[in-house]
């Protein structure tokens, strides 16, 4: 009988160890929170982060709103989210590489949407039809984009408060002097409410000025192009002042170059699977891809989760190579 008990005991803490590892013998991931920023991209990857790093690596996520700027000063002072896996890191490069240098925060990711770009976008069209190719050709012409509340006047809609473009935004207004030329910002409010400037534009068929990025699918219905900003005044402008409200004398200058990136904290790196950390620095997706996603949430107005279901289900091509075979194997079979 004791060895009957003996060999239970022995089948029964051989199925627990079995069953609390994961994705073929890595050590259990623990709790990683990760942070599911307000635009479409982003809070598709982070659903497809928490379905891959709990379905393949045991992980226990927690997806915490953010937004960049917010979620950047949170994981910088308390290391909390674990992970931001779409960070526009132009807002934040000073700070960012302070972090890095003290060890605090990993840029693990350079590049997780290929070809992503962002800047101050205009209608194609009214830009083609007016011969508008530049910055300075756009500020002679505030009539052509006439501001809800003062029509005399020229209105560019800029960033939700909380978003690094806002700051950058504000700040190329004062550096251009476009008030003395007749312009006004006109303050988006928030995510949707900036979305829903260029989705009024495309029902009106009217013109559209101001900061968006791609690829997006309203970048894409609203015939908007990325407007030549003119040459890049330096790192110094845009890190100490262009991105600093209290600089007083910004320069102008054209868009940085977008630098987009998964950033992680010390805690990740420390406490995170092996597995799980080659994911986040592997994931890369397509624009092509990203942009059908987004058409997908847009038509079916679905939510982070079911996008991303709908992403593991129709590109296995690509996220298969992210991950572990054993990984892979657990993810489909929860699909």
């Amino acid at each position: 009988m004791n060895k009957i008990l003996t060999g239970a005991l022995l089948s029964i803490t051989s199925i627990f160890f079995a069953s609390t590892s994961f994705a073929g013998g890595h050590d259990s991931c623990g709790e990683i929170t990760i942070a599911e920023m307000d635009w479409a991209s982003a809070e598709l990857i982070a659903n497809i982060d928490k379905i891959i790093l709990e379905q393949g690596y045991g992980c226990t996520v927690e997806l915490i709103p953010g937004a960049t700027m917010t979620t950047f000063a949170s994981m910088d002072t308390k290391g909390v989210p674990d992970v931001a896996p779409e960070l526009w890191a132009n807002a934040v490069q000073t700070p960012l590489a302070k972090a890095e240098s003290e060890g605090r925060l990993f840029m693990l990711n350079g590049a997780p949407i290929v070809g992503a770009g962002e800047g101050w976008m205009i209608s194609t069209k009214i830009m083609e039809d007016n011969g508008l190719k530049t910055l300075e050709d756009v500020l002679e012409r505030p009539d052509l984009f006439p501001h809800p509340e003062d029509p005399s006047k020229g209105g560019i809609v800029t960033c939700p408060s909380g978003w690094g473009c806002q700051i950058a935004t504000n700040q190329l207004f004062k550096a251009n002097d476009m008030e003395a030329k007749g312009w006004m910002l006109i303050d988006s409010g928030s995510s949707a409410g900036l979305n829903g400037s260029i989705e009024k534009a495309i029902t009106r068929n009217e013109p559209w000025f101001g900061y968006y990025w791609g690829p997006t699918v309203l970048a894409a219905q609203g015939g908007l192009s990325l407007l030549n900003m003119g040459e890049f005044a330096g790192n110094d402008n845009w890190d100490n002042c262009l991105m600093d409200p209290e600089c007083a004398d910004p320069k102008p200058s054209g868009w940085v170059v977008s630098e987009v990136t998964s950033v992680v904290a010390s805690n990740f790196i420390d406490n995170g699977p092996k597995a799980g950390k080659d994911y986040v620095a592997k994931r890369k997706f397509p624009a092509d891809v990203m942009m059908s996603m987004l058409v997908y949430m847009a038509e079916n107005q679905a939510e982070g989760e079911d996008a991303a279901y709908e992403f593991l289900s129709r590109h296995p091509e690509i996220w298969t190579t992210w991950v572990t075979p054993q990984g892979a194997a657990l993810i489909k079979r929860a699909l």
